[in-house]
This record gives structure tokens, C-alpha cells and sequence, in this order.
């Protein structure tokens, strides 16, 4: 589509913006807006090139393995993910989503605002892209849009800081707080039928008491038992993630979860290669390069390590970049007690390193280090991520409460960036220890910096693309790598090495400490992209290489 063509289709659709802006009843008032819309003479929010950031992907995967039954409860899956993804529409944008899309009448400007959930650029610093529209509110539909922090930190209210519940005013202006299960009652209990219609033809035990106990907690907002639960599963081979999970979209606090789904496909061939990995957490815990008590915290022993096929992605996953692994669950009780599972979304990862990653290398990465980038060394880093969630501490030393409490809207950017360091971590010491045997550091090191360009383009809204900033201008400060005179990157193995171990005992001490405003300098300083860096981002763009994709999917594809 041409520029004019764009031009001429949002000039269009102006006067049917016009009014879309008044929020439904039953949600917060709406950020205030401009008293009139952009004008068709004025300069467009969103040009041609952002509506092609996003390489389609078809997202299937072998079903002819499952029974009858199991492909029928798959059908069933996939109608509960679709009410998570109604859901979350809810708690991202203020308008009716029907109502919003409807008045959208150029296809390709319709079809972005579908992959961002509304009005703005998710990967773009959540600016708006289309006329009418002011920045994304921080807290998203989840408090009041006139609330301000403060007013939330003073104020007496029960469950402020909870991960399942909506704040609100009452008719007296006050906050108050409504569990998810009372805002959301008839969606949730929707979804809760049809879960225990998957129990139903669960053939695996273990995975239908899961369905039954998560459908049980969307009516009682109450999720530890089906946290417990899901820890529990070891054999089934139909997976589904569902319901309030990530905090990433209360950019707020950071407190509140958004509604999610993933539905997925056991890969038990590399499953089975994975599951030796688990059994050195311990020792990899003792072993991390910071202070003895940043590192007290035992993970739990139950953790284990799994590959998956995604075949439906809905809600929080699905908007803006799409995930490749999974670490759950996020309570830190369950976390202690039994760890977590990490899964891996084996034909997501592939399609971001063949789309993404590879042309990413042979734009900015040195011509004799390419082939160190492979997607084992992917695989892994990305694994080991995961696997890193689980390590460090999760209540700060001073036991005034957790490290996502006391570090609120910057807990998730430090965390990911904790994975992140910690992840290359532990793929040096178990290189070092034989333990893994693919491959040399200097894959996974190179492999690990081309990453960096690939994650930092999500932007400084997104945790991920945060937490990168952070690392590349921490490294580039300890001489990392070298940029050549032909503006590419070369890796130093020797001081990466050393920068691997400074940032990692950084974090790990920031969290301990809960040290809220050590971070803040930390974000403000090095969670920034600076100009050579912005060069680099503007030479991808240029050479027309995707940010990120997102999913032709559903019944259809799959042939239910």
C-alpha cells in the first residue's frame, strides 16, 4: 500500500474516530483527549513502514499423534483462549473492541490495530498511530486513568497490590478494588464451563485435575491450587497456559495481571533431551558470581524443562512481540516450593530465528563470527532464560516483602534482564562442566549479542526491550565487543566473559536489596537508546527486516 493510499484511507476514517473515544460505562474514564480529532491536512501518526514490522507466520503442528478425544479438547482450548483474548482487550484499551475496529475501513491499518490491541504502537514506545489518541495510560485499564501513584501508595485500601483485581472509584470518588472474578464474572465463567468440558476428554489425570482446579480459580480469584497443580503435570501432551499471568501491561505499578492463553503441542523428543538441564539448578544457585546471602534462596527441586509447539496464542501473549518461552509460575510461593516449569516454543523460536535473527547477523555482525549464530546456541540462550527466572532471590533481604513489590513498574525490566545474564551464566558453567556438548561459548556469545539487536527493537515499553538497552550499553561500557570502521560488531571473549559476571551480581544485588531507586538510575542511565545504537536499529529498518511476527491461527489451520 502507498503512502497516499494510507493517507487517504485515516483521513477517511477521522470522522468515524471522531467519537470512538468515550469509554463504556463499566470502565474507567478515559485519558482526556484532544477536543478534535487530527485533521486530514495534518501530519499522520503511523507511515507505511510500521504496518509491515510484523512477518506472518502460519502457526501449526502435527496433531495426527492425538486421539480423537485430545484434538476435540485442543477445539475446546482454543474457545477458552479466545474469551482470555476478549478479556484482555478489556483490561488494555478503554473502548468497545468490535466497535473500535469496525470504524477502521483501510485493511492494513486494521489489521496493526488488531496485533497492538488498540490505538498504539507497542513497539514503538506505545505511541499512538492513529489520530485522536493521546499516549497509552501507564496503568492501562486497570486503576482509574486520574489516578495518580501516590494517591494508590497513601491510600487504605485492601489488596492494593493485588495480582487478580481491578482499582476503581465508588461513587463517593474513593478507590476501592473488585476482584477480577466479580469484573469479569460472566466471561470467567464461561471460560470456567469449558474448561471442565477439556477436563472431560483429558486423558492425562494430572492435566484434567489442572483444567478443573484453574476453571474453579477464575470464580474464585483464588489461583495457588491450580498453580500447584499445573507443577504437578509431567506426561500430558496437550498443554494450555490460560488466565491472568503477566504483570507487563500495569506499566503503573507493575502489580496487576493480564489476561493470556497460550494452547500447545508437546515436542517429547527434545522434552526428553531438555530434562537432564533441571538437576543442576542447586549447584548453579551456589555458584552465582554475587554475595552469599543474594543467593540463600534454594529453588524448588520439581523444576523441569520442556519443548512445545504453539498453536494458539491469545491476550497479554499475543500483542506486539510474540513470546518464545515460558517461566511459570510467577507466584513466589509455588516458586520456593516447587520451582517452575519452563517451556519452550520450539516453532515460534524458529520463525524469529529465520525471519529475524539470521538477516539481523549479516547486517550487523562481523562476516567471521556468523557462523557462530546457530539456532542451538538460540535454543539455549533463550532456554536458560527461562531456567534463570528461577534462580537469585525472590523476597529482598531486608524481609520487608517481595523483590516485585519493592521494585513496582521496573520489577519485570530488571527480572528479564536477570534472565537474560544469568541465562549466559549458566550456559558458560555447564559448558565448562561437559554438560552441554553442542557447540562453543563463542556460539552462544555471538548468538547472545545478535539477540540483543533483535530484543532491544521492542522498544522501551516492553520489559524485554528495556532490559536490553540496559545490557548492550552495559556492555559496550566494559568493552564487550568493538564496533569495526564498516560499522559491524565484533564479540570480545575475554572481557564479555568479565561483563557477564559484573551485570549479573548488579542485578542480583539490586533485587536483594530492593533497592528502588538504585534501579531508577539504573533505567534512567543505561535503558535508553543511544545514537550509535539508534544508527544501528535505523540500519535494519532500512534493510527492511521484520521486528516481529505474528500468527495466521486457529481451528481452520489446524484442520479442526
Amino acid at each position: 500500500m502507498t503512502l497516499s493510499k494510507l493517507s487517504l484511507a485515516l483521513s477517511a476514517s477521522l470522522l468515524l474516530l471522531t467519537g470512538c473515544n468515550e469509554a463504556p460505562e463499566t470502565v474507567t474514564p478515559k485519558t482526556p483527549q484532544p477536543e478534535q480529532p487530527v485533521g486530514a491536512n495534518e501530519q499522520l501518526l503511523v507511515d507505511e513502514s510500521r504496518l509491515d514490522i510484523y512477518h506472518p507466520v502460519t502457526l501449526t503442528a502435527d496433531l495426527s499423534h492425538l486421539s480423537d478425544d485430545q484434538q476435540a479438547m485442543v477445539s475446546t482450548l482454543i474457545d477458552a483462549s479466545k474469551i482470555m483474548d476478549d478479556l484482555f482487550w478489556k483490561q488494555a484499551f478503554f473502548e468497545d473492541k468490535q466497535t473500535f475496529l469496525s470504524r477502521i475501513k483501510d485493511e492494513d491499518v486494521r489489521h496493526f490495530a488488531r496485533i497492538n490491541y488498540g490505538p498504539w504502537d507497542r513497539l514503538n514506545g506505545d505511541e499512538p498511530f492513529l489520530p485522536g489518541y493521546n499516549g497509552k495510560p501507564a496503568g492501562a485499564e486497570f486503576y482509574p486513568h486520574d489516578m495518580s501513584k501516590e494517591e494508590l501508595m497513601t491510600a487504605s485500601l485492601e489488596n492494593k497490590d493485588g495480582l487478580y483485581s481491578l482499582v476503581r472509584r465508588d461513587k463517593t470518588g474513593q478507590l476501592i478494588t473488585i476482584p477480577y472474578s466479580e469484573a469479569y464474572h460472566e466471561e470467567l465463567t464461561k471460560a470456567a464451563s469449558l474448561l471442565r468440558e477439556a477436563a472431560k476428554l483429558a486423558e492425562d489425570e494430572a492435566f484434567a485435575n489442572y483444567l478443573n482446579l484453574r476453571a474453579d480459580a477464575f470464580l474464585s480469584n483464588n489461583y495457588l491450587a491450580s498453580d500447584m497443580a499445573w507443577m504437578d503435570m509431567k506426561s500430558n501432551p496437550v498443554e494450555v497456559v490460560i488466565g491472568p499471568i503477566e504483570t507487563y501491561e500495569d506499566q503503573l505499578f507493575g502489580y496487576r495481571a493480564a489476561f493470556e492463553s497460550y494452547v500447545l503441542i508437546k515436542d517429547m523428543a527434545w522434552s526428553e533431551k531438555l530434562a537432564k538441564y533441571a538437576e543442576h539448578l542447586p549447584e548453579l544457585q551456589r555458584g552465582l558470581p554475587v554475595d552469599e546471602p543474594y543467593k540463600a534462596e534454594m529453588p524448588g527441586s520439581d523444576a523441569d524443562l520442556n519443548a512445545y509447539d504453539v498453536v494458539y496464542y491469545a491476550g497479554h501473549s499475543n500483542a506486539g512481540s510474540k513470546t518464545i518461552a515460558i517461566n511459570l509460575p510467577n507466584d513466589e510461593r509455588v516458586q520456593l516450593e516447587k520451582g517452575t516449569r519452563r517451556l519452550q516454543l520450539k516453532n515460534a523460536m524458529r520463525a524469529k530465528f529465520d525471519n529475524i535473527l539470521l538477516p539481523i547477523a549479516d547486517e550487523l555482525i562481523v562476516p567471521e563470527q556468523r557462523d557462530h549464530i546457530t539456532f542451538n546456541a538460540f535454543f539455549a540462550n533463550t532456554m536458560f532464560h527461562e531456567v534463570a527466572h528461577g534462580l537469585g532471590v525472590k523476597n529482598t533481604l531486608d524481609g520487608k516483602g517481595t523483590v516485585r513489590a519493592a521494585l513496582k513498574e521496573h520489577a519485570s525490566a530488571l527480572e528479564e534482564g536477570k534472565a537474560d545474564i544469568l541465562g549466559l551464566y549458566m550456559v558458560q558453567s555447564l559448558l565448562d562442566k561437559g554438560v552441554i556438548t553442542e557447540g562453543e561459548l563463542e556460539d552462544y556469545y555471538v548468538t547472545f549479542m545478535a539477540g540483543i539487536f533483535r530484543s532491544v527493537r521492542f522498544g522501551a515499553s516492553s520489559a524485554h526491550g528495556k532490559a536490553n538497552m540496559i545490557r548492550f550499553n552495559f556492555f559496550a561500557q566494559e568493552g564487550a565487543f568493538e564496533k569495526t570502521d564498516e560499522g559491524l560488531y565484533r564479540v570480545n571473549m575475554e572481557k564479555m566473559g568479565a561483563a557477564v559476571a559484573a551485570l549479573s551480581e548488579l542485578i542480583l544485588t539490586l533485587q536483594g536489596d530492593g533497592n528502588y531507586d538504585g534501579v531508577v538510575e539504573l533505567v534512567e542511565s543505561m535503558g535508553v537508546i543511544k545514537p550509535v545504537l539508534a544508527s544501528d536499529l535505523a540500519k535494519l529498518e532500512a534493510a527492511n527486516i521484520p521486528v516481529d511476527i505474528h500468527f495466521e491461527q486457529g481451528k481452520d489451520v489446524l484442520g479442526l
